[in-house]
């Protein structure tokens, strides 16, 4: 039992994270209904720019994070402009293969910069562990867990109640009704990206300070589309949801499977798990079923 449970611990902390990288994921679907490929360089440039603040130039890492979030909203900004905004107007698809060709950009830049050693963010929270009870807990996870618990808490109320918030949600659910009512669809895309650039960078300084920084870590952002597309790639609440049912049977497949095959199936799980779901709830758990009239 006491081994479930810090399996279940581990899951629910490895899941916020994933709920936080999958909500830029579900921001760039339902303002322009394409798929970001390049969501997992997003995550690793705002990382590496963080960790060289850090080390580097010995800027505290409260600052050190400001400036990499400060640094991600404007790439997303630039992002948008530049390489994705002359595809509005044109076929979902040419919007997702421009996304893929820059996750191969930002790649090649990140390896240019950065190399593909692994590296590691100084000791920031304690080692000492928390007992609950017989389970032992790592500080860094429980303050990666309150981070994303107040990310999600900011966000979910800006969405509710700023006005930019409310300006993104209508034009999610109606892009020509959001334009006659006066609202730039085009500066929603632009702050949609920057979001996702900004939650990409904290979900992947978070997964840094716990497994350490090399290339390898933009593969989270693959393996936050299941997450993403799991909860239902226009809701909110689903890709919170989706992250931690993801993060826990990842967790647990590896605490109790990976032993008795050798490895390899906890990240093959989620997948299987996507697959299954997918088969009676097309749109995800939690996302809307599209009607088209004829």
């Amino acid at each position: 039992m006491d081994f479930f449970l810090q399996m279940l611990v581990t899951g629910l902390v490895v899941g916020s994270v994933y709920a936080l990288v999958a909500l830029g994921f579900v921001l760039i679907y339902k303002s322009s209904d394409a798929i970001n490929f390049a969501q997992g360089e997003f995550l690793l440039i705002g990382t590496y720019v963080c960790l060289t603040l850090i080390t580097s130039y010995n800027i505290p890492f409260i600052a050190a994070l400001l400036i990499a979030l400060l640094f991600s909203a404007v790439l997303g900004f630039a992002i948008e402009r530049i390489v994705l905004r002359p595809f509005i107007g044109e076929p979902v698809i040419s919007m997702i293969m421009a996304t893929i060709g820059l996750s191969s950009v930002l790649a090649g830049i990140v390896h240019i910069i950065w190399g593909h050693e692994t590296r590691v963010f100084p000791q920031i929270f304690s080692d000492q562990p928390v007992r609950l009870g017989e389970i032992v807990i790592a500080p860094v996870y429980l303050w990666s867990l309150l981070i994303v618990i107040i990310m999600l808490l900011i966000f979910t109320l800006f969405f509710k109640y700023s006005k930019m918030g409310i300006a993104m949600r209508a034009t999610a659910d109606d892009q020509q009704a959001a334009m006659s009512m006066g609202i730039s669809v085009k500066a929603i895309f632009a702050v949609a990206w920057a979001i996702a650039a900004i939650v990409s960078a904290v979900g992947g300084v978070l997964l840094g300070n716990i497994n350490g920084v090399n290339a390898s870590l933009s593969a989270i952002g693959l393996k936050v589309l299941p997450v993403a597309i799991l909860g239902g790639l226009d809701s909110i609440p689903g890709a919170i949801i989706g992250g931690l049912i993801i993060g826990v049977i990842e967790s647990m497949t590896g605490g109790y499977l990976d032993p008795l095959v050798g490895g390899g199936l906890k990240e093959v799980m989620p997948f299987v798990i996507l697959v299954f779901i997918l088969m009676f709830k097309p749109y995800g758990l939690f996302g809307k079923k599209e009607i088209e009239r004829v």
